[in-house]
């Protein structure tokens, strides 16, 4: 009887999937990233706002769901060493494509595309964001037109980076093939109308603005997507954002809805949206330049050729400069039940999270003075300012616009005066600090300021990829075109050994061991500093359904399943 009343369930849910399973049934569907995308090529970015938008088109091997776990995308199946695509000796992985799969315009996906997304982010002149995943790949080889063998040049235990997660899609190579190296920023017409697998295609994409896309004729699911087309309207702030969704219900999806807990609650009641809020590893931190950004450098400015800063690259200013923030008061006011104060770079899961710097919880502005004055930083004139060898200990700080960082500018300008450091801030349009504009002075990559701020987290559950963001040879540079996620210049050669060591630890808890000891390093190097585990919030329209919100991945990693409610 319950196989009977199984099965009948069963059937009822096909039933009801069957009745709504019509392509392009529910009409066009509005999502608004106020950080306006300004190409779609994640390689070019590796920010959020460009490697999500671009998700609704390219695709990757396997990428992680909304818990983190791995899960097979364009691949058949994830490799395993049980089922024989991870060899004995980890040293190489067997992907072995979907059947049937076709690009947008209609030709075979094959694994020779795969060969050529290595090639492409692979190559030294590139300034592929997304190297880091790619790092330690020996060969990558098709060994026949769905199955590529890729080798490493030393055992992999944890070999799930290059292809996977939005952040390393798969190319077409008929498209890109002339896009390689020095050029990867020059094929305009390929980094804003890709070609690729996605539930959709590129209609029309206007840098910093907007970007209009219809269903893929070639999708792999006959039934799938049921939004016939889609916008992405970028620009304005989280609060625009939150209203259209919230209040207004111009728009059915909000993103990253940066705002207060008091804003949020008063704008998500009784309106035609509702609050969503998911928890990953996202940090809100503060990064500290050390290099020095002096505009008389010139070109040279914020790069290894510009030395050492002249203020920050002491470690114990930074300490100086954590002691005093009072992480659980920003948290609380600003953040609300979407914040948690915290000491770590990798705050989640929890068999990463360090518990060996949890001091900082407890601000010290005593023995931050202390630590100024044991380095020489001294008032002597009475100015309120310390200073040191003619130096005022004066920095400028950068951030996004958003009126959550604004304050938190503001609560930090304020505590660090109490211990004698004088702060001019500096906010920026979003679209254009996250933006990949090698031209433009005001990027993060740039980081032509002394302390920024903005949050980053890893994608999956395994933090090696991200953790790898911090070798020396991850710092952005114009050789790079100004790509690369070591973003404040820091350069040890123990941090990079241990992240040699990551790369070859196999067992899950040698794994985490190693994983925490780079953590620490990182945050006692105080050169990037922790302040909050922040939960990505967003708003949805209430007649949505089927959103899973994502912080390990897209965040609209699964658009393909986005419906309509119908009326009862």
């Amino acid at each position: 009887m319950k196989k009977i009343a199984l099965l009948a369930g069963t059937a009822a849910i096909l039933c009801g999937t069957m009745a709504h399973a019509e392509r392009g049934s529910d009409g066009h569907l509005n999502i608004l990233y106020w950080q306006a995308a300004s190409n779609l090529n994640p390689y070019l970015s590796g920010i959020a706002k460009e490697v999500e938008a671009a998700s609704l088109v390219l695709e990757p091997l396997a990428r992680f769901d909304e818990n983190g776990e791995l899960v097979p995308w364009l691949a058949a199946e994830i490799p395993t060493l049980e089922n024989g695509g991870l060899s004995e000796d980890l040293k190489r992985i067997t992907w072995t494509l979907r059947e049937g799969l076709l690009w947008s315009d209609g030709s075979p996906v094959t694994s020779k595309d795969v060969v050529f997304t290595w090639r492409y982010c692979s190559d030294p002149d590139s300034g592929c964001a997304a190297a880091a995943m790619f790092e330690g790949i020996e060969t990558v080889e098709a060994v026949d037109d769905l199955t590529v063998r890729v080798d490493f040049s030393e055992p992999k235990p944890y070999p799930y980076t290059a292809f996977v997660s939005s952040e390393a899609p798969i190319l077409q190579e008929a498209q890109f093939r002339d896009c390689v190296g020095s050029r990867i920023a020059q094929c305009s017409d390929q980094n804003m109308h890709p070609v690729g697998t996605g539930p959709y295609v590129v209609d029309e994409f206007l840098t910093n603005d907007v970007a209009t896309f219809s269903v893929n004729p070639h999708f792999r699911f006959e039934d799938k997507p049921y939004f016939e087309t889609v916008t992405i309207k970028g620009g304005g702030d989280a609060a625009g954002a939150a209203r259209a969704v919230l209040q207004t219900g111009e728009m059915d999806y909000g993103w990253n809805l940066l705002l207060s807990p008091d804003v949020l609650e008063s704008m998500g009641t009784g309106g035609p949206g509702e609050v969503v809020t998911v928890f990953g590893s996202s940090v809100e931190y503060l990064f500290l330049n050390q290099t020095n950004p002096d505009p008389a450098l010139g070109a040279e400015r914020s790069t290894a050729q510009a030395g050492a800063h002249p203020i920050l690259a002491d470690p114990r200013v930074g300490q100086a400069l954590s002691l005093v923030i009072d992480r659980a008061a920003i948290a609380e006011v600003l953040f609300g039940e979407t914040g948690k104060p915290t000491c770590n770079i990798v705050p989640a899961p929890e068999i990463y999270a360090s518990t060996t710097n949890d001091a900082c919880l407890t601000p010290d502005p005593d023995k931050a003075r202390a630590l100024l004055e044991e380095a020489g930083w001294v008032d002597d004139d009475g100015d309120g300012i310390r200073e040191k060898d003619g130096i005022k200990l004066s920095l400028l700080f950068q951030s996004s616009v958003s009126a959550v960082r604004q304050d938190m500018q503001a609560l930090l300008k304020q505590w660090w005066s109490e211990i004698g450091v004088e702060t001019e801030l500096k906010s920026v349009d979003a679209s254009v600090f996250f933006g990949g504009d090698a031209g433009s002075p005001d990027t993060r990559q740039k980081f032509y300021a002394d302390v920024q701020m903005y949050t980053d987290n890893s994608k999956g559950q395994d933090p090696e990829t991200y953790l790898a963001h911090w070798v020396c040879d991850e710092a952005p540079r114009p050789e790079t075109q100004w790509q690369g996620d070591n973003i404040q210049r820091f350069c040890s050669e123990e941090y990079d050994a241990l992240a040699k060591k990551y790369h070859a630890t196999a067992a899950p808890e040698d794994r985490a061991e190693v994983a925490r000891e780079m953590n620490d390093m990182l945050v006692q190097s105080y050169t990037i500093i922790p302040i909050v585990h922040r939960g990505i919030v967003s708003g949805k329209a209430r007649d949505l359904e089927g959103v899973r919100l994502n912080s390990w991945d897209s965040m609209i990693w699964n658009i393909m399943d986005w419906k309509r409610k119908k009326a009862e």
